[in-house]
């Protein structure tokens, strides 16, 4: 593989990687209803807000989501939100894996 391919398929993985934890997949979930902010998104997942907004780094660096400041509060959302398709269709390899499962007994 040439250099230039290797690097394209580098950036993706960097993708799948920042989607790779539970907590940043709820995340991207969350985020689908609409903005949140570091408090809102540290209640929903019990976890402390320093670990929240190192989640919300990866994400953010990754592409995936954005932020925009209002007041003192930082809101964050879905930046592209084909990344729910994606999600979708890890919804239906797994309906699929836990079928061939069931018909395999």
């Amino acid at each position: 593989m040439n250099p230039q391919l290797y690097g394209k398929y580098r950036s993706r993985a960097n993708v799948f990687k920042a989607l790779a934890h539970p907590a940043r997949l709820f995340i991207v979930h969350e985020l689908e209803k609409g903005e949140k902010c570091v408090t809102d998104l540290t209640r929903e997942l019990g976890m402390d807000a320093s670990t929240v907004s190192r989640h919300l780094s990866i994400l953010k660096n990754a592409g995936i989501i954005d932020s925009r400041k209002h007041g003192t509060q930082v809101f964050y959302y879905i930046k592209v939100p084909c990344i729910l398709k994606f999600c979708s269709c890890v919804e239906s390899v797994l309906e699929s894996v836990a079928k061939e499962k069931l018909h395999s007994l």
